[in-house]
């Protein structure tokens, strides 16, 4: 699915699967962040997007890595590695932009050469609005909408972008069921392009529905655990053009305002067989 969305990058795939000159940009991001030391959106790992956006003047960071074992349909392609750099920041009082820029990394069968490609994929940007608040002792849920535009910067004929200018439109309702439990769903359209990052996605070009649910809980002041199930289908109502996933995983705040974040993924179709997802969040 769109990370949307999804840090240490490479370093818990394969080692054929990156050169040292991207590790070497990994650590780098890595330390970078850890020196900043600097409360975290508990979005990541979830596809499924919160109705939250960052405080006015201040930059959120994700990084995340997810290493994925492909569907027998991808073949030749057997798995894929996707190190995801965001960086959002709250332009005023519930208004966010933000552009994350994907690091690809796809393993072959020993038919194809080269047997690993990599390469930077897509680069997309959005603007998220949060124009309802939860209030408390209230049915009342959040709302929020976020539109994506997502360039093709990533090479198509190597598999690493999509080769389409793609336009997402999401919708996001929020409600709090319990004090420490949240619930969220997501309904959205892809008005043009398609949902691809590397081999993992619809890649026929079309309207795409995308929706998902979550539930997240907090076990504890430092760790949430929840987990989702997204799902998204062409125009062509046909199960090789969908996609449906499910992920359980958390997040551990390590300080208030950073997190380690990780999940288990599988899924059908077009989603990932199985796969696992680890990432920081920063907020500064």
């Amino acid at each position: 699915m769109r990370r949307p969305s999804r840090i240490l990058a490479i370093l818990l795939g394969p080692p054929s699967f990156e050169s040292n000159r991207y590790g070497q940009r990994i650590w780098l991001s890595l330390l970078v962040v850890l020196v900043l030391s600097v409360t975290v959106n508990a979005q990541q790992p979830f596809a499924t997007d919160d109705a939250d956006v960052t405080d006015p003047r201040k930059f959120h960071l994700q990084i995340s890595n997810e290493f994925d074992i492909l569907q027998r349909a991808a073949n030749p392609s057997l798995r894929q590695n996707t190190t995801v750099f965001e960086l959002n920041y709250g332009l005023f009082d519930g208004v966010e932009i933000g552009v994350d820029y994907p690091l690809i990394a796809i393993s072959n069968s020993r038919i194809v050469i080269p047997r690993t490609t990599t390469g930077f994929g897509d680069l997309d940007f959005h603007v998220k609005y949060n124009f309802l608040k939860e209030r408390e002792r209230s049915w009342r849920p959040a709302l929020t909408v976020t539109l994506n535009v997502e360039v093709p910067t990533g090479d198509a004929a190597k598999g690493l972008g999509s080769g389409f200018k793609d336009f997402f439109l999401n919708s996001v309702l929020q409600k709090s069921l319990t004090d420490k439990t949240k619930l969220r769903l997501n309904g959205g359209i892809l008005f043009a392009g398609s949902t691809a990052t590397g081999d993992i996605g619809i890649k026929t070009r079309g309207r795409v529905v995308v929706i998902g649910a979550s539930l997240v809980k907090e076990i504890n002041p430092r760790l949430d655990l929840g987990a989702e199930i997204n799902g998204a289908i062409s125009r062509s109502i046909q199960s090789s053009h969908g996609q449906l996933q499910t992920l359980v995983g958390g997040n551990y705040h390590v300080t208030p305002k950073m997190s380690f974040d990780f999940g288990i993924v599988a899924g059908k179709f077009n989603s990932p067989r199985a796969g696992v997802v680890v990432g920081i969040s920063v907020d500064f």
